[in-house]
């Protein structure tokens, strides 16, 4: 060991003995302490109970107040390691009566109503007041469940040679919103959490949760939404063999197409395209806008299905277009 790491461990050999001396001497200050009588301000759960099956609430309740209570200090430091874990170590208040709108003055409340200040009877400590707040606004609204669309917002991008197939399933794709009416009736869908995906090259299955930021008050019947993209990798297939029509066609004329088929290539997901028959893509004439007297040959538009990414190579490219008048 050199001379430099000898130091640097005698370094922090002597700094864990001088940790491990402040801790032993707060434990014993602790000690020594614990039976003189202190007051302390610590944060207190606030429990809102006895709410109507017919109300929900329009603003959130706080969930915590500053309460000053008074005991023992062993009790108190117990109190301060323990008050998350004890479930009867809270501030309660009943919303039985209240209809609409109603304000709670705190420390008059605990005033008149002590037994809604829960500490454990093993701890033996005083409520002495409410710090912060004063006082809490109760608004409340009818209650109301609707059921609404899911949409999830997400970026999927396919790596190179790769492609998305179909849309996005969402499943379920809605679910039931249930809260305030003022706040229900407002709601048009239902919205997953943003999410992007880079370089996708399989099919994505994924769970997203409901993204519940903007309406906090709302609860979901169902709050993870799965997700499915297929992704393919992109090929070429050539399709034989498909119609053309003629649309539009006016009275008292009789139209021949030469040849009464075509082929193409279609580019897409190697598995869609191989389910693509010559039915699904639509090759036509348009006489109304097309044509033109003394004009023999034609080329046709052509559409294919949305999820197709391309189509080329049509053969023949024109079509000859043969108009006669029908003979009564």
């Amino acid at each position: 060991m050199s001379k430099n790491q000898l130091q640097n461990y005698l370094n922090w050999q002597s700094l864990g003995m001088r940790l491990g001396a402040v801790g032993l001497a707060l434990l014993l200050w602790v000690f020594v302490v614990s039976e003189n009588e202190y007051s302390m301000v610590m944060d207190m759960p606030i429990e809102a109970r006895n709410l109507s099956a017919q109300k929900a609430h329009k603003k959130e309740v706080p969930e915590f107040a500053q309460v000053r209570l008074k005991g023992p200090g062993r009790v108190l430091f117990k109190t301060l390691l323990l008050k998350n874990f004890i479930s009867n170590f809270k501030l309660v208040i009943d919303l039985e009566r209240i209809s609409e709108e109603y304000d709670f003055y705190l420390n008059e409340y605990y005033e008149r109503y002590p037994q809604k200040v829960v500490i454990p009877p093993s701890f033996e400590l005083e409520y002495i007041e409410v710090v912060y707040p004063d006082s809490i606004h109760i608004s409340l609204d009818e209650y109301m469940v609707k059921k609404l669309p899911v949409n999830a917002p997400v970026f999927i991008k396919p790596a190179p040679g790769y492609t998305l197939v179909g849309e996005l399933n969402i499943h379920p794709d809605s679910i039931n919103a249930a809260g305030p009416r003022e706040v229900i009736q407002e709601m048009q869908s239902i919205s997953t959490i943003k999410d992007t995906f880079i370089l996708q090259d399989f099919d994505l299955n994924v769970n997203l949760n409901v993204d519940k930021k903007s309406h906090s008050l709302i609860e979901y019947s169902q709050t993870a939404i799965f997700i499915l993209q297929n992704v393919e990798a992109v090929s070429e297939r050539i399709i034989s063999e498909i119609p053309v029509k003629l649309i539009n066609v006016l009275p008292n004329l009789r139209l021949f197409v030469n040849p009464t088929t075509v082929a193409l290539t279609v580019v897409g997901g190697v598995d869609r395209i191989a389910d693509v028959n010559p039915e699904d893509i639509q090759v036509t004439i348009d006489f109304a806008k097309q044509w033109v007297s003394g004009k023999n040959y034609y080329e046709p538009s052509v559409s294919v299905p949305e999820d197709i990414l391309q189509w080329q190579d049509l053969s023949p490219r024109n079509l000859e277009l043969v108009v006669t008048k029908e003979i009564n």
